[in-house]
């Protein structure tokens, strides 16, 4: 079974995929690990038929072996009144066997989000998507202002994880901050990831 690190989220409007995109480049230009993207199905109040087995397009939906099997966790979710959307909170609703389990305790993890506007809840998204991972007894990893972006960026980027502002047409498109802070998450949580659980 190859050593994979998941990078996993959800996506309206491709914000949120591209900055997994990013993740995903950083991970894989450690060279230990293989970045897994997955994301989640869509939730409504009411249901009236089943999601397709998979999404019509990009990265197929996670399971939860996929989350027990990881090295490592990066989580991403656009921002919704300040927090995580509904499909991934309630997918993350869903692993409480993995949490009786202590599958994820002591596996490093790290988050990211998009939003709207430059006050548009980027921090507290971050913030409230780190608390159900805590309770999983994940370590969590950001972004250290060693990285030059950090202090320069002029949209995203924060010390809790990548981010990206889609502005009020929701452009997807990473400026070029926002997609090397986001590599350099990537990165991070691959170098520590080794450092934590080196090859034997």
């Amino acid at each position: 079974m190859s050593e994979h690190i998941l990078i996993l989220y959800y996506s309206r409007q491709g914000s949120t995929a591209a900055l997994a995109d990013c993740i995903a480049h950083g991970v894989a230009a450690h060279g230990r690990f293989e970045p897994r993207l997955r994301t989640v199905p869509p939730v409504a109040s009411t249901t009236e038929r089943t999601a397709p087995p998979l999404p019509p397009e990009g990265a197929v939906y996670c399971t939860k072996a996929d989350l027990a099997q990881c090295s490592a966790l990066a989580l991403g979710s656009p921002t919704r009144f300040g927090n995580m959307a509904a499909p991934m909170k309630h997918f993350l609703d869903g692993t409480a066997d993995l949490w009786t389990g202590g599958s994820l305790a002591g596996k490093p993890a790290a988050v990211f989000t998009s939003t709207g506007s430059h006050h548009g809840g980027q921090e507290t998204t971050l913030l409230t998507m780190m608390v159900p991972l805590l309770h999983h007894g994940m370590l969590m990893v950001g972004l250290p202002y060693t990285e030059p972006g950090l202090s320069a960026t002029l949209r995203g980027g924060t010390p809790y994880g990548a981010s990206h502002i889609a502005g009020s047409h929701g452009d997807s498109t990473l400026d070029p901050t926002e997609r090397d802070l986001a590599r350099a998450l990537g990165r991070r949580l691959a170098d520590i990831t080794d450092r934590l659980f080196p090859r034997t």
